[in-house]
């Protein structure tokens, strides 16, 4: 089964707003089995628009990720942001077939 995928970016406009987020998320992540790929970092825009911070966190299945999504606990963590941040999220299914190289 492919894995389920958060493709994050953000704009953060209240740090502090921000951090309560962020010290809430956690509980989500984990129940759901959220892993950080990405979270935060430097990165270079080289076409297109971009936003300050952007995340990737893989779940063991687009499922487990869109019910972290909506769970209770992400949604109480959401709140913590107070609109201290402007977000973009997409839920994506990974891809599991073959490669460029194995064409």
């Amino acid at each position: 089964m492919p894995k389920g995928y958060w493709i994050v970016r953000v704009d953060v406009h209240d740090a502090e707003a921000y951090k309560d987020y962020v010290a809430a998320n956690g509980a989500a992540f984990a129940r759901y089995g959220g892993r950080f790929l990405v979270r935060g970092g430097a990165a270079e825009t080289v076409v297109g628009t971009a936003r300050q911070r952007n995340v990737v966190i893989e779940f063991p299945s687009r499922q487990a990720a869109l019910d972290c999504w909506n769970s209770p606990e992400y949604q109480a963590a959401r709140a913590k942001q107070k609109g201290g941040a402007d977000m973009d999220l997409v839920v994506v299914e990974g891809y599991d077939g073959p490669q460029p190289e194995q064409r």
